[in-house]
């Protein structure tokens, strides 16, 4: 699998409604959903199912399973060397789990599912730059 398989499965789902614990092109997806997705796209089945969420689950349950699962499953890298096709993990406060991912599709450019909003390409600006809490590439990744 090359960067340009993940951006342009990433790029397929634009436009594809909010819709809270989805994964279904053109139908409905939230950020992880996104993710998922594309991890079917790129890489095949899933490699364990997703428990049922709540939009609060991570300051609920105050455990970082998010990052958690993208260190079992990706390949961790410095977030200042994410390239086109990497992973990003945000934090939506100091001290709070990750709770959002977005897929890097150009220097400065994510696509990612938020409530209120279809799948969209937003630029990384400060506002996003800064709640960056990790970084990661897909397993096979052929750089």
């Amino acid at each position: 699998m090359r960067r340009a398989d993940i951006v342009a499965a990433a790029e397929s789902w634009l436009g594809t409604p909010y819709q809270h614990q989805a994964s279904r092109k053109g139908a409905g997806t939230d950020c992880l959903g996104l993710l998922r997705g594309v991890w079917r796209e790129v890489c095949g089945a899933e490699p364990q199912p997703v428990p049922p969420y709540t939009p609060d689950w991570a300051e609920a349950l105050a455990d970082d399973l998010l990052m958690a699962s993208a260190r079992q499953h990706l390949n961790e890298t410095a977030p200042g060397h994410a390239r086109e096709g990497d992973v990003l993990l945000f934090r939506m406060r100091l001290g709070v789990p990750a709770k959002h991912c977005a897929i890097l599709v150009a220097p400065e450019r994510i696509i990612h599912a938020y409530w209120g909003r279809s799948v969209c390409m937003t630029r990384l600006v400060p506002w996003w730059s800064r709640r960056v809490a990790g970084a990661f590439s897909f397993p096979g990744l052929e750089d």
